[in-house]
């Protein structure tokens, strides 16, 4: 019995093939049918504001069904070849750690979207088609909705596939400080003539 084995030449074209099939392009992403966010501006300012992210840093968001936010996660990018398949499992990774799967579930509930900072301008590379196969792959694995992936460059942020974007924040912006719409209603200040006089009718 006689074993062969591929020619270095050969592996190499086999290896570049298969990484090359793990990228979307523009079309595919589009017609992936990925949801639309309401307010991307509002998803984008809440993530930067929380992540501080500069060049090479992903974050990786969950949203509920109303766009409010369930979780999420930083981490830089490793300096290698862009590959769908380590950012897949990178992606899978955080997901996994900060929030819980939905398989059990018929259908997908919650959605992960996906900031990318990075140098260049708006327009699409191949690295962004390896983040777009990454994220939809890593959501398919923990039961969620793909969502939106969104460029982060020193020009500003950009959806892509949808047009719409904002000059900022940018790559490079100081994060600006998280709204506090949550916060709760001033206590009213007690003490005075007023006071005093409230109190008296009150207890008439």
């Amino acid at each position: 019995m006689t074993f062969g084995f591929a020619s270095s030449s050969a592996a190499s074209l086999s290896s570049s093939t298969a990484s090359a099939s793990r990228v979307l392009e523009p079309a595919e992403w589009a017609a992936a049918s990925i949801p639309l966010l309401r307010n991307p501006r509002e998803v984008v300012s809440g993530l930067h504001a929380r992540h501080h992210p500069r060049p090479s840093t992903a974050i990786v968001a969950v949203l509920d069904p109303d766009e409010r936010l369930c979780a999420s996660a930083s981490f830089t990018r490793r300096a290698a070849p862009a590959d769908g398949w380590m950012f897949r499992n990178a992606l899978l990774s955080q997901l996994r750690r900060v929030i819980p799967h939905d398989l059990r579930r018929r259908t997908p509930v919650r959605t992960a979207v996906l900031l990318y900072c990075r140098e260049g301008d708006t327009r699409w590379t191949e690295e962004d088609g390896a983040w777009m196969w990454g994220l939809r792959d890593a959501c398919t694995l923990h039961g969620l909705r793909c969502g939106a992936y969104i460029t982060l460059t020193h020009d500003g942020w950009q959806v892509l596939g949808e047009g719409r974007g904002g000059r900022r924040p940018h790559a490079h912006s100081a994060p600006e400080p998280l709204a506090t719409a949550d916060a709760p209603p001033p206590v009213p200040r007690t003490g005075g003539p007023v006071s005093e006089v409230l109190r008296r009718a009150a207890a008439r």
